[in-house]
């Protein structure tokens, strides 16, 4: 008999995969504390602002996880239309309404009272939800053109408009690259996915091309110590923090880029602080918790019981996957600056709610084939 077939069903929680998620935002918490603490005492006068509201980010997220658990995943079926409907309003009202939010030039957040969401988040689970249920309902005619690309490509495409017209370059990237890694799973035909990568690309270009700052951002990562002053001074303090890390960092609470010299540090480069203070020994242990759970999600995608849960699974880890890589090598100058957070650690409340609804899916995913596997 296989582990999974002896594992008591008293015990519904995939412990592989949350032992390294609660791992991440325990560290998340306590990191966002340590890069935030200045920044917090001169913009609001108390050094636990920004701890308090992660930790309240992180206990909404582990009952939304707890929830996502126990729902079982194939109610996500028929809310499919209603999800990417309750998405594009979403966005729409982030451009058109006044309850869009803007900051550093861009409008990404909407404000419902007190608090702050960010659309194109949600927007990215609607996505995958759409694409899982599309994949699997059209899988007999996924090689037909007009049935298992084009239609995908179209939806992608309308909720990438909106993202980049807030602009949000990076969200709208991953959302592309989801696209085309579940349609390359489904079985879509090769050459209209090579097609389709020419075709973005020449977007790529043209976005890029006709953005100043999307221009300058991209000079600067080919030669950041040239623009050290203006584009490319967040990619210098972000390996100037990774190269004074060392082996085992400067400790917790004992940087010195985050002391207004990197921006950002308790969101799009936490990885940085976590570089300097923790050293080359806590960038490692954090990219490990990442691969097991990264490496879950794919068995987890590998074992589904069904088509609908399979690609699910496989779009939620993608996700992820892709969030990660992103965000830390953006922090590593591998790539051009994006204003992407990193899962469970970085500050944000719906980045993380959304990534633990994420893992409480894959959870229930999970735990469905095992039921579905165990004898009688």
């Amino acid at each position: 008999m296989s582990n999974s077939a002896r594992r008591s069903p008293s015990t519904p929680y995939d412990v592989q995969l949350l032992f390294p998620v609660l791992f991440l935002v325990g560290i998340g918490i306590v990191m966002v504390y340590s890069s935030s603490s200045a920044l917090a005492m001169k913009k609001f006068g108390s050094d636990y602002f920004f701890l308090k509201k992660q930790a309240v980010f992180a206990l909404v997220g582990i009952c939304v996880l707890v929830v996502c658990r126990h729902i079982p995943y194939q109610v996500y079926r028929p809310l499919v239309y209603p999800l990417l409907g309750v998405a594009a309003v979403l966005l729409l009202a982030v451009l058109v309404t006044p309850l869009g939010v803007t900051a550093g030039g861009s409008s990404r957040w909407l404000r419902l009272g007190s608090l702050r969401f960010q659309p194109s988040e949600f927007a990215r689970l609607a996505l995958i939800v759409f694409m899982a249920y599309s994949l699997e309902k059209k899988a007999h005619r996924i090689k037909d053109f007009t049935v298992g690309f084009l239609p995908h490509v179209v939806v992608m495409g309308a909720l990438a408009l909106l993202i980049l017209k807030q602009p949000d370059f990076g969200s709208a990237v991953i959302l592309a690259g989801l696209t085309w890694l579940m349609m390359f799973v489904g079985g879509v035909r090769l050459a209209y996915l090579l097609s389709s990568c020419a075709l973005l690309g020449m977007a790529a270009f043209y976005f890029i091309t006709h953005a100043g700052y999307r221009m300058r951002r991209l000079m600067s990562f080919m030669d950041p110590w040239q623009y050290s002053s203006d584009e490319g001074y967040q990619i210098v303090h972000s390996l100037m923090a990774f190269g004074t890390g060392g082996w085992w960092g400067a400790g917790i609470g004992n940087g010195y880029q985050k002391l207004f010299y990197l921006p950002e540090p308790h969101t799009d480069f936490i990885f940085s602080v976590i570089g300097e203070e923790l050293g080359l020994a806590g960038v490692i242990f954090t990219i490990l918790l990442y691969v097991v759970i990264v490496w879950k999600g794919v068995r987890i995608a590998y074992n589904a019981p069904d088509l609908f849960g399979n690609y699910l699974a496989i779009g939620l880890t993608a996700a992820l996957g892709l969030q990660i890589c992103i965000n830390m090598g953006v922090t590593l100058g591998l790539l051009p600056t994006k204003g992407l957070t990193l899962p469970f650690l970085s500050y944000g409340g719906t980045s993380l709610v959304l990534n633990m609804a994420t893992v409480g899916i894959l959870m229930n995913i999970g735990a469905t084939a095992r039921t579905a596997r165990r004898p009688a």
